[in-house]
């Protein structure tokens, strides 16, 4: 069943860099906060050493995760297995929200495919993986990722997508800022 690690070991690495999907989760620290739950797709997750990992975020229609990690970094990410083996994967930590203009921005972009709408990149310190069982996830195959957001962010274009952040991504659905506010603030 499962297992505890203290670190990504290499075999939970190639598991994680076999899945073409993960799972991120974060909460507020208010009760009634709404806990946030996003799939992440494309090849926008990297495993930096045994207890760091970062992932490109792309513009969306929210930015919850942003707004958790600022008020209390807590962050999880799961990784399931649709094919092979059963098996699902936890990694917990903190969480900090990188923006462009941040210090660590242009290394830890470098690390990534340039896609269109790219909004932030989240980097989190991890301090315990957990393995399950898996046993109920089904059998899928992956036919491919889907374009439908690097279209609308291309079709969109640059500027729009500054204007459409300011709107959208500032804010958590409970009201709580995210790193974006302030750098919209300050424009």
């Amino acid at each position: 069943m499962g297992k505890q690690y203290d670190q990504i070991t290499p075999t939970l690495q190639s598991f994680i860099q076999a899945q073409p999907l993960f799972f991120v989760a974060t909460a507020p620290l208010s009760e009634n906060g709404h806990v946030n739950l996003s799939p992440k797709g494309y090849d926008t997750f990297r495993i930096l050493s045994p207890h760091q990992v970062a992932y490109l975020d792309l513009t969306g229609s929210g930015n919850e995760t942003s707004a958790h990690l600022a008020e209390n970094g807590r962050i999880t990410f799961m990784f399931c297995a649709f094919h092979g083996a059963p098996q699902i994967l936890r990694l917990y930590g903190k969480g900090e929200t990188i923006l462009p203009g941040s210090e660590r921005w242009e290394e830890l972009l470098a690390l990534f495919p340039g896609y269109p709408g790219i909004r932030q990149i989240i980097l989190a310190s991890i301090h315990r993986a957990q393995t399950s069982c898996g046993y109920a996830v089904p059998l899928m195959e992956l036919q491919q990722q889907r374009e439908t957001l690097t279209r609308w962010a291309t079709a969109k274009g640059e500027e729009a997508l500054i204007n459409y952040r300011g709107d959208n991504n500032c804010m958590s659905v409970d009201g709580l800022p995210t790193p974006l506010a302030q750098q919209y603030k300050e424009q």
